[in-house]
């Protein structure tokens, strides 16, 4: 199977960046699924239901988010109703919306989507690696062999601390196709399959405007750190964006990753795609 995951959609910058390149990666690349993580979509803080259509008609099969989540309150009517759109699990019982969900491919195929918050330097919520334990209970990798019930896992892990993401990824190694880390706005050079056949990169980057502070304008963002004063409220830096993401192929009988390759499109960054 032939998937693509999407780093951190920041404004409108980054939303042309996924017009501009995702119709065009699907065709060239055949690709059977396509997450995106659209936490910063709406002008830089949250994603409403209009920008969720929106990139579902670009070509996303199931968008994850983060702890903007909530920031556009409409949100919170939208997401019990919008299966495709997950926000972190281990979000307390009760929360709107959900973590995880299984979503069949054009061909039949299925794919579970996981998608959890770390919480070293961001907020307390629930055990991470438990929440995530808890959701595979249930659904166990190499539908495609005879040995499972999903053809492929993906866990977008949303966090700060690159410790913490790669202690999940060598806990989830084996059991799951990928582990993608999110939230820092930086991709890490560390794309790489781990030794029991599960693909991680512990930070996909943004797909967002990188002459910037981690996709707002730089000046209010500079000032904030070096005067200290009260500024203005952080807008989203608009120049062209790079598109930031990861190219994942997985075995068809196993559900474990085969190969595992950046990709990063237009703007300031090197461009990178799969060999």
């Amino acid at each position: 199977m032939k998937i693509l995951i999407v780093g951190d959609v920041v404004g409108r910058s980054g939303r042309d960046a996924v017009a501009k390149h995702l119709p065009a990666l699907r065709e060239t690349l055949d690709l059977d699924f396509v997450v995106v993580n659209g936490e910063n979509a709406a002008h830089g803080f949250g994603i409403t239901e209009t920008i969720c259509k929106d990139l579902y008609a670009l070509g996303a099969d199931v968008i994850t988010t983060g702890n903007h989540v909530w920031d556009q309150r409409e949100i919170m009517n939208y997401i019990g109703g919008d299966d495709r759109l997950l926000r972190p699990l281990n979000f307390p019982a009760g929360t709107p919306g959900k973590g995880a969900g299984v979503f069949e491919t054009k061909d039949g195929r299925r794919v579970m989507v996981v998608h959890a918050m770390c919480r070293l330097f961001m907020d307390p919520l629930d055990d991470p690696f438990a929440g995530v334990d808890e959701a595979l209970g249930n659904h166990r990798l190499g539908a495609g062999g005879g040995r499972g019930s999903v053809d492929a896992v993906l866990v977008d892990l949303h966090g700060e601390a690159s410790s913490e993401k790669m202690a999940m990824a060598h806990f989830l190694d084996g059991r799951v196709s990928a582990v993608v880390g999110t939230h820092t706005h930086v991709p890490t050079a560390d794309a790489q399959v781990l030794t029991g056949g599960t693909a991680y990169q512990t930070d996909l980057g943004m797909t967002g405007d990188y002459d910037s502070v981690i996709g707002m304008q730089k000046e209010t963002a500079t000032a904030r750190f070096t005067t200290k004063l009260p500024q203005g409220r952080l807008e989203p830096a608009e120049g062209e964006a790079t598109f930031c993401a990861l190219y994942l192929e997985t075995d068809d009988a196993t559900g474990l990753a085969a190969r595992a390759e950046p990709v990063r499109l237009g703007g300031r960054l090197a461009p990178a795609m799969p060999g």
